[in-house]
């Protein structure tokens, strides 16, 4: 590796943010791309999400179909997100200024910002949680504790992070697997393995937890492939990602599916109470919550990493600065900072309520990841110009109206077809329930942004082989 790089060992603090990443220094190999994704979604939280399959009615075979349905539709455009990292070299988000223009941008991205947040500030509040209850410390002092972390982690930056993945997707793996064969010899599974009547709305809404699950990952999949070489193949890229999305995300939702369903309160004391006490004995259980703690630490470095990098590409574009090391750090202290400070702040009556605005941003999201896989598979097929996207003066301008018509027209189509605790549209009730918004987001957003930008010549632009000073020109 070159002496240039950003970075010579996961113990040097990142030298890139927002900016392209030349040949020279890209590295890696698209398999470790299965461990970031598997280690990010073998928590918790992703338990929880998979046991409301079961709570909103379905019998246990239906809700694990569900899981797996809608897990495969989803990962499907997340890791075709994956693939752009190596071509262009750039983070996720900041891609997003080819198609909205450099300021018009800034409308998916505040969104996002949002997003992380609150993913932030409730993965926080669940880890310091497990800390309090595995050493007897006082909650705030265990959240900010998880919090600091994480902190270091984002700070060091990209090679850390893969390196942390990497440890935490074998712990966690080993960990589930002896808590996986717990559940099902702890509990009989028998008496709850029956194909109960089945509403279709009710199945749909499954399937809608699962695939927007995966679906909310994509405004930072690139982030983490973007210093693979140029030339790592966009199919390797696309199936390691994949597989270790939907592996992860089908074990601990499925999990979390079989948990509820053997033990209907099985969550009520809390998802951590519940998991550590499948272990059997106290050295066990004191594992376990080590565990517990570390893939959520491995969710929320990701979290705290995507704020960083939305708020980095947010600033720049409206002020004229480059973000140098130190610049960096503080950028993430400051990301932490706001949510820690929301997690300690909260009750859990506001977090919840929080946590389900935010789930119900996530459908905004979903225009914003069919204009953009449509715009970089289909319109420019992969030609960009790199330079441009870091130049007001470039030629994606500053903001393009048609893709804002394209992804607002999506948005009004979802609404009334959207299913959340936080707002139920009027077309729901027709559907049994069902929620078919995301689907007809990626649709209309997809085939409008196509229309509207037929006169755009298929391949326009170059894939950008530029210089990093000349980009660094362009934002300072």
């Amino acid at each position: 590796m070159s002496t240039d790089s950003g970075y010579t060992s996961s113990l040097q603090v990142e030298r890139r943010s927002i900016e392209y990443i030349p040949p020279e220094e890209r590295h890696g190999k698209p398999r470790s791309l299965f461990n970031i994704w598997f280690a990010s979604n073998m928590q918790v939280t992703a338990a929880v999400t998979g046991a409301l399959a079961v709570i909103i009615g379905l019998s246990l075979p239906w809700a694990l179909l569900a899981i797996v349905i809608g897990n495969l539709v989803g990962v499907v455009f997340m890791a075709a997100h994956s693939a752009q990292g190596p071509k262009l070299g750039i983070p996720q988000m900041i891609q997003s200024r080819a198609q909205f223009g450099f300021y018009g941008a800034i409308l998916p991205l505040v969104l996002v910002l949002l997003m992380y947040v609150g993913f932030f500030a409730t993965s926080a509040v669940l880890g310091g949680a497990a800390l309090s209850g595995w050493l007897g410390l006082n909650q705030t002092l265990a959240t900010i504790i998880v919090s600091v972390v994480c902190t270091v982690l984002a700070v060091y930056g990209y090679r850390m992070i893969h390196q942390y993945e990497r440890w935490i997707a074998l712990v966690s793996g080993l960990g589930f697997l002896y808590l996986t064969i717990r559940l099902l010899t702890v509990h009989s599974l028998g008496a709850v393995w029956v194909n109960s009547g089945l509403t279709f709305g009710t199945f749909l809404l499954a399937i809608t937890f699962a695939a927007t699950w995966q679906i909310t990952y994509a405004p930072y999949v690139a982030d983490y492939s973007r210093y693979l070489p140029e030339n790592t193949s966009k199919a390797a890229t696309f199936w390691w990602t994949a597989a270790g999305s939907v592996i992860g995300t089908v074990w601990m939702m499925a999990f979390g599916a079989v948990a509820v369903a053997v033990a209907t309160n099985a969550f009520d004391s809390g998802s951590v109470s519940f998991i550590v006490g499948l272990g059997n004995g106290k050295v066990i259980g004191w594992a376990i919550s080590l565990i517990i703690i570390l893939g959520i630490v491995a969710v929320n470095v990701l979290n705290l990493y995507g704020m960083f990098m939305s708020t980095t590409t947010t600033v720049t574009a409206l002020a004229k600065i480059r973000v140098h090391r130190s610049m960096r750090a503080g950028f993430v202290l400051g990301a932490a900072v706001v949510g820690t400070v929301l997690a300690v702040a909260a009750t859990s009556n506001f977090l919840n309520d929080f946590e389900n605005f935010i789930l119900f941003l996530a459908y905004f999201l979903v225009p914003w990841t069919a204009i953009n896989l449509m715009d970089f598979y289909f319109v420019r097929r992969e030609k960009y110009d790199i330079a441009s996207i870091f130049d007001i003066k470039g030629i994606y301008g500053r903001i393009d109206w048609r893709t804002m018509v394209a992804y607002l027209v999506a948005i009004a189509v979802e609404v009334p077809f959207m299913n959340t605790t936080f707002y139920t549209g009027p077309m729901v009730s027709h559907l049994g329930g069902g929620d078919i918004s995301w689907i007809l987001g990626l649709i209309v957003a997809s085939g409008l942004y196509l229309l509207l930008h037929r006169s755009l010549r298929v391949g326009s632009g170059v894939a950008a082989p530029v210089r990093p000073a000349a980009v660094a020109e362009r934002t300072s």
